[in-house]
């Protein structure tokens, strides 16, 4: 299939969720919701914003398509206020090279985590706003499933997004294989308290991030394939099989946004979206350099071909975050997801280094092939 074919098909793609998912695969919802929130949905230049407070919803409306937010109760959600900002318009997803950048990925919930992180490592400051200046943060996929504060998650990187832009830095969200899991209704690893916040608010939980959601629309927005300079961020990584993705990356970014939200079974079956979900060689799903199935010469080539000099990825969690094939590879999903420790990896001039949860900077570990999760 040529390129043109496959953007085209593409971009007819529905954007509709489906429900289709068998039960027995979905863990029972929880009994009760202390918080979450807020759920603010878009009817047409109207906002609806909707918070949990011990097991009841509390419901506001806005007369804009754009509002300042702020709950009524700070232990009920997100607790800053929030400026909703219009329509979030497509991710540039090639950039030139920075001086600074910070990643992090699969926070998968660990909201609390995230920001003792951040603080530590001076990326936001104790009030949880931007402090990183000029500088660049990208998130390498998963903040959906397993922890318990996903909400909360979305709407910090959401708000350092519009701080940053601010100060002339940037926040660079990049989805993951969970993003796409939760938006085509696989829910094996949704924490069950937000199947009762879904109960509650009355939609299935992908469709509080459906198309007519804010952060659900800021998704279907971000990119899968984020280059900055000679660094590649994805959260998988690219197999030598996925190399004509990578090749054509907007053509793929466009192809992952229009394909969110499609059942999953029809994304694995259709010949022109097989290839962006394939569980083994996926930009989303792949683990190839660390379980043995590319050498560093074959990491070389696919560096080669893309004109890198490194590739930077989430999904395979390790302990810390480490350098593989000679710094070729960057892994940086550092198990935040457990909840118990997490690091930073920082760019600076072509410098590599990783940001503990006391703040102190050290070396990349180095990564053993065969590590996997």
């Amino acid at each position: 299939m040529t390129v043109t074919r496959f953007f085209s098909i593409l971009l007819l793609c529905s954007a509709l969720p489906s429900f289709g998912l068998n039960a027995k695969e979905v863990p029972a919802s929880a009994d009760h919701v202390l918080a979450d929130g807020p759920y603010i949905l878009r009817d047409g230049k109207r906002l609806q914003a909707q918070w949990i407070c011990d097991d009841r919803v509390t419901t506001r409306n806005y007369r804009r398509a754009s509002a300042s937010i702020r709950s009524a109760n700070r232990d009920c959600g997100y607790p800053h206020p929030l400026h909703v900002a219009a329509l979030a318009e497509p991710a540039i997803a090639v950039l030139p090279a920075v001086p600074r950048i910070v990643a992090v990925s699969d926070i998968h919930g660990q909201y609390g985590l995230l920001l003792q992180l951040l603080r530590a490592n001076h990326v936001i400051d104790q009030d949880d706003n931007w402090a990183l200046g000029e500088d660049t943060l990208v998130i390498a996929g998963d903040v959906f499933d397993r922890g318990p504060q996903v909400t909360e998650a979305f709407w910090l990187l959401y708000t350092l997004q519009q701080q940053a832009a601010e100060a002339g830095g940037a926040v660079h969200f990049v989805l993951g294989n969970h993003e796409t899991m939760v938006l085509y209704d696989d829910l094996r690893y949704v924490n069950p308290k937000y199947l009762r916040s879904a109960q509650l608010l009355g939609r299935s939980y992908p469709q509080l991030y459906g198309p007519d959601s804010v952060i659900g629309q800021w998704l279907r927005t971000r990119p899968v394939l984020l280059r900055i300079g000679d660094t590649l961020f994805l959260h998988g990584g690219i197999s030598p099989e996925a190399l004509p993705l990578a090749l054509e990356q907007n053509t793929t970014n466009i192809a992952y946004q229009a394909s969110l939200g499609r059942p999953k079974a029809e994304v694995k079956a259709d010949p022109a979206t097989a290839p962006l979900y394939d569980g083994k060689t996926s930009p989303i799903w792949y683990r190839g350099y660390f379980d043995g199935r590319l050498d560093t010469a074959g990491v070389q080539q696919v560096l080669d071909q893309l004109g890198l000099k490194r590739i930077v990825v989430g999904h395979t969690s390790m302990p810390h975050v480490s350098s593989f094939h000679g710094d070729r590879i960057i892994a940086i999903d550092s198990s935040i997801k457990n909840g118990e420790n997490g690091e930073l990896l920082f760019i600076e001039d072509g410098k590599l280094s990783r940001g503990l949860l006391d703040g102190s900077r050290v070396a990349l570990a180095q990564g053993q092939i065969g590590l996997d999760d």
